[in-house]
């Protein structure tokens, strides 16, 4: 078990005063299984009163505005977290099983369903259709195909950006977490296996002491659906575990994003981030 303490800073500079902005974050984690919430805020600066709710898919969201002038809008989401090693047992179901239970509940339908951003190119189809061919079971088959993704795209960052596709990652084969979780979500989607986009943190030092405080980042990885929801983490190739912090879920980023928003004022915004991660216990 870890215990992690997350400081997310991130937020815009502005190139000039604007006059009202228009905001959402999606920065706190929930509690749910492997995971325990034991503190979460949220401060947002300049300081604005702010509507809390769950979305769709799950995730916490603080909705907000500032109407007052400002050059810079700054969040800090604090999180302290329990987080368990999860348990990967992979149901034994057939592929006629898997197409029953997808078609008994409306959240495997819509994640069966290809979106702008994880529409794959044809060689990435063929690459999920040569691990079917090669498995025995959607299972088997859904972490041969994730593995297949993450041994065929390099990490690069700087090479697309947040609005990348997963054919644009393809092409250069090259990208980030993002870009990498796209791929892994066409490529299930494409045999049929219900698949959903993960947003979160991975503490990036699996030997850090207790105490010791590391540079992180945002993170993204997948869960596919094979008889139970089952995460992995293509990107590094590992299976989710202790140091793997889930924020939201959704169809692919656009459901996730750490913050979104429109203002008014003058044309161009830079975006700032920062993380921190220190294990407690």
């Amino acid at each position: 078990m870890n215990r992690l303490r997350i400081k997310h800073i991130t937020g815009f500079h502005y190139g000039g005063d604007v006059t009202a902005s228009y905001n959402e974050a999606r920065m706190l984690p929930v509690s749910a299984d492997g995971q325990l919430v034991l503190y979460s805020n949220l401060e947002i600066l300049p300081i604005s009163s702010q509507h809390t709710y769950v979305d769709y898919w799950g995730s916490r969201v603080a909705s907000f505005e500032i109407l007052t002038p400002h050059s810079e809008l700054s969040l800090t989401a604090t999180s302290l977290i329990e987080v368990r090693p999860r348990s990967h047992e992979d149901r034994k179901l057939s592929w006629d099983e898997l197409t029953a239970e997808i078609q008994s509940a409306t959240e495997f339908v819509e994640q069966i369903r290809q979106t702008r951003r994880t529409d794959p190119p044809v060689e990435v189809i063929e690459l999920a259709q040569a691990a079917v061919a090669r498995t025995a079971d959607p299972c088997a088959a859904a972490l041969a195909i994730c593995t297949a993704i993450g041994e065929s795209v390099e990490y690069m960052q700087g090479v697309t950006g947040v609005h990348s596709t997963a054919a644009e990652a393809w092409a250069q084969r090259k990208g980030v977490c993002q870009d990498i979780a796209h791929l892994s979500l066409g490529a299930l989607r494409a045999v049929g296996i219900p698949a959903r986009y993960v947003s979160g943190y991975l503490h990036p030092k699996p030997n850090a002491g207790i105490g010791e405080t590391v540079t992180g980042e945002s993170h993204a990885w997948v869960e596919w659906f094979c008889g139970e929801w089952r995460g992995f983490d293509p990107t590094n190739l590992i299976d989710i575990g202790d140091r793997h912090v889930t924020v939201g879920r959704g169809r692919d980023y656009n459901d996730v994003p750490p913050l979104r928003g429109v203002y008014a004022g003058p044309y161009g915004s830079t975006l700032f981030v920062k993380v921190e991660i220190t294990r407690e216990a």
